[in-house]
């Protein structure tokens, strides 16, 4: 059985946990927008060895300060993603399951690895 796509307004947030859970080479750093500054994410990013680099948001009382010049380059991943999103099928989800999105992600991605190999030479 397939599971259902998230719907638009679920909130990436919420992915963060069950993705770290992934059993592949734990990385140094997790650079991340302020959507993702929680105390609870904050401290199970550093029980794993991964030092968050998120900026504080704006209502937080003693507000943590990231490595900025390492937080610059998350702009490398966000474009990465608006390139992604140029592809219609991509940025409205408009397949119904998990598998049938992730498929077309990977296709998407790969068509935009492909385009760095052309005129090599």
């Amino acid at each position: 059985m397939h599971h259902q796509m998230p719907g638009l307004n679920t909130s990436d947030y919420t992915a963060a946990e069950p993705l770290m859970a992934i059993p592949v080479a734990t990385p140094k750093a997790l650079l991340a927008d302020k959507g993702y500054d929680g105390d609870r994410f904050r401290e199970s990013l550093l029980v794993r060895g991964i030092l968050p680099i998120i900026p504080p948001r704006s209502n937080r009382k003693v507000p943590d300060h990231p490595d900025y010049r390492r937080y610059r380059d998350r702009n490398r991943v966000e474009r990465m993603f608006a390139k992604l999103k140029q592809q219609r099928r991509i940025a409205t989800r408009y397949d119904k399951t998990v598998l049938s999105f992730e498929s077309f992600l990977n296709l998407a991605a790969a068509r935009l690895w492909l385009k760095s190999f052309v005129n090599m030479a």
